[in-house]
């Protein structure tokens, strides 16, 4: 039985730089998945209606819409609805239904083809540059054997995905033109609660429409990337609006009346599964980094402060933590270091179990979310000066941000290791369970990414993979063994959760 306070903090995690203060409970309600992005929707508990703000701005609207519209794009979504969906809580029917009718505790479903002319799943990006990219949300692209991209013009491309970062729910894709309508990132630690704003997009089939609303609140965590289970250190600090956002606008721009990007639509708090009065979007600065990570290097270029921690302004949290480790810690502002991991940059730097972490770089830390997004725009040997509250007395220590492995330079693709590239890891089968199935080698996947390799080739946590390129696999090491520095076609053969055996393949990363 796990203890209350491990309940009550799933996102306090040894070498944790990212989370969110509030977990809510996500659920999508629609009748035709091919008329509906794959959209988070967090599931509120207040289910008054929110109303649009429509007076006033006039022809501001009207000069930021022409901007805006043409660099919106359509991105459809076509996948093969595999035996992808096994756990215990199958996490695709916890946000998007169970399109089978059955229970959510099912272990495992028929496989399922989409027709090949039907997308799986809509939603929006936003082109950013004239020669062909496209930053939309990590949902809105994942699971795809193909992307297509729809310009406002309704020329169609198809994309290729460059990269993704469920951390953010943040994704890049890539089309071959030139001289395309194009959205500048503006710089999104300047918006304030109560400036208008233009939501753009594709909701529910309707191209190209424009809402308009105010900003309601910045630097919000609502629990959703941290519930999905596949953001390992999630960062939420996302800005809230009262634009119209439903199901179809993920992806889309958040604009200001100048027309200037600053945000990526994600998210709505909705008790139905449509817009009430609350969307949430990713905000530019955040998301800009991200992108520029992916094209520069191939990977997200993550900053960790290395310790663990508690955000103190949630009283249930410190309620909690009080009961479990008999303290009498009071709620509040900031956030209350409780450990660190091995190689920790902070520890290094002086910090101690029961610091309050208060600012960065001179930003007040309010909470976890003001946290995750101050050290989660940083990258591995970056400085930052880090206040913090110790016995009442304020202290300042510069802390140089390290990488989950301990190491402060930049990495690529190819320092990748073989689970990081292939995404999955990998732990024995035990002879045991040998022996009773008739299996001569195994291994059992685990940590398996959404979008990854091996995702997409059906597998998810608990599959049994025999073979890899015909080899039998027994470890980590034998799977490392074989793909280490392997660059063509990877076959696996792998066990579902039914015993079906299958033999899909992938090019390796």
């Amino acid at each position: 039985m796990k203890s209350t306070f491990k309940k009550l903090l799933p996102f306090a995690v040894v070498g944790v730089i990212s989370g969110a203060t509030t977990v809510g409970v996500q659920q999508y309600i629609g009748h035709d998945s091919t008329t509906s992005d794959q959209s988070y929707f967090t599931k509120s508990t207040n289910a008054s209606f929110v109303g649009m703000n429509t007076a006033g701005v006039g022809d501001d609207f009207v000069k930021a819409a022409k901007t805006t519209v043409p660099a919106v794009v359509t991105i459809k979504n076509y996948q093969t609805r595999a035996s992808s969906r096994a756990s215990e809580q199958d996490i695709f029917d916890f946000f998007f239904g169970d399109p089978f009718g059955g229970g959510r505790n099912q272990r495992q479903r028929p496989q399922q083809q989409a027709p090949e002319n039907m997308p799986s799943g809509l939603g929006s990006g936003v082109i950013i540059s004239p020669d062909g990219y496209i930053i939309s949300n990590n949902h809105v692209v994942a699971g795809a054997n193909k992307l297509e991209v729809v310009l406002s013009n309704k020329k169609s491309y198809i994309a290729t995905l460059v990269g993704t970062d469920p951390n953010t729910d943040i994704s890049l894709l890539k089309i071959e033109e030139k001289g395309l309508p194009y959205l500048n990132f503006a710089n999104s630690d300047n918006v304030e609660v109560g400036q208008w704003v233009l939501a753009v997009g594709n909701p529910l089939g309707l191209n190209s429409t424009v809402t308009a609303g105010i900003i309601s609140a910045k630097g919000r965590g609502i629990g959703i990337l941290s519930g999905q289970g596949k953001a390992t250190n999630p960062i939420e600090s996302f800005i809230q609006t009262d634009a119209a956002i439903n199901p179809g606008n993920s992806g889309g721009a958040l604009v200001n009346v100048n027309g200037d990007l600053i945000g990526i639509n994600s998210a709505i708090s909705s008790t139905n599964g449509y817009y009430q009065g609350y969307g949430f979007a990713v905000p530019a600065n955040l998301a800009r980094k991200i992108i520029e990570d992916i094209k520069k290097f191939g990977i997200v270029q993550r900053g960790f402060l290395g310790v663990s921690s508690m955000d103190l302004s949630n009283d249930q949290l410190v309620a909690a933590y009080n009961r479990e480790n008999k303290t009498n810690i009071k709620s509040g502002s900031g956030v209350y270091v409780t450990g660190f991991s091995e190689n920790s940059g902070a520890q290094d730097a002086g910090l101690k179990k029961g610091d309050v972490i208060t600012k960065v770089d001179g930003s007040d830390i309010t909470d976890f979310a003001d946290l995750s997004v101050a050290i989660g725009s940083k990258r591995p040997g970056d400085k930052v000066q880090v206040s913090f509250t110790r016995n009442g007395k304020d202290n300042v220590a510069t802390v140089t941000l390290r990488d989950q492995k301990g190491g402060t330079s930049t990495r690529t693709k190819a320092d990748l290791s073989v689970s990081e590239k292939i995404g999955a890891e990998f732990e024995p089968l035990n002879d045991k369970f040998k022996t009773e199935y008739g299996l001569n080698s195994g291994v059992v996947s685990k940590n398996v990414t959404e979008g990854s390799e091996m995702a997409k080739i059906g597998i998810v946590d608990d599959y049994i993979i025999i073979e890899i390129n015909g080899k039998p696999v027994n470890s980590q090491k034998d799977v490392e063994k074989i793909l280490d520095g392997y660059k063509g076609n990877v076959q696996v053969k792998f066990v579902d959760n039914y015993g079906r055996i299958y033999t899909k393949g992938f090019k390796m990363p």
